[in-house]
Parts: structure tokens; C-alpha cells; sequence
């Protein structure tokens, strides 16, 4: 198991090992994804969002720009 401690500022070095594994370097970004309460994974975040087209193939009918706000709107005040 690979730790690391936590500085007075909040800051933890990332292993040598961790961070080839996931193939990230100084000035990378990494996420802090919450799977369960108190739980989080570690994620290398260097993809370019250009590698998602395609993901989940065609769609499967078009969607407006105003839909998808409204989708969003809707989402954002059911989270408050």
C-alpha cells in the first residue's frame, strides 16, 4: 500500500509509483471523485475532451441548445 502524509497546508506529495501508474507530471490535474461517504478515488484528469466523441455513439434524436439549458437549469434547482 502506497501513503503519503498530508502538509499544514493541506498538500500531499504523490508516490513516484502513483503517479506512473497514472501517468501524470507537474502541472498535471487530477479529480477527487466522491464514491461513497468518505470515500474518494483518485483520477488523472489529462484526457482532452475530444477523446469523449463517440463514446456512446450516435444520439438517438437531436436536442436543442434551449433543451439542454433547460435540462441543466432544471438539475441545478433540484440541487439546492
Amino acid at each position: 500500500m502506497t501513503t503519503a502524509t498530508v502538509t499544514s497546508k493541506g498538500q500531499i506529495t504523490i508516490p513516484a509509483q502513483v503517479r506512473q501508474a497514472l501517468q501524470v507530471g507537474a502541472g498535471d490535474r487530477v479529480e477527487f471523485v466522491e464514491v461513497a461517504p468518505g470515500r474518494y478515488e483518485f483520477i488523472a484528469a489529462t484526457r482532452s475532451v475530444t477523446e469523449l466523441k463517440g463514446l456512446f455513439g450516435p444520439a438517438r434524436k437531436p436536442v436543442s441548445i434551449e433543451d439542454m439549458n433547460a435540462a441543466i437549469a432544471a438539475r441545478g434547482a433540484a440541487a439546492r
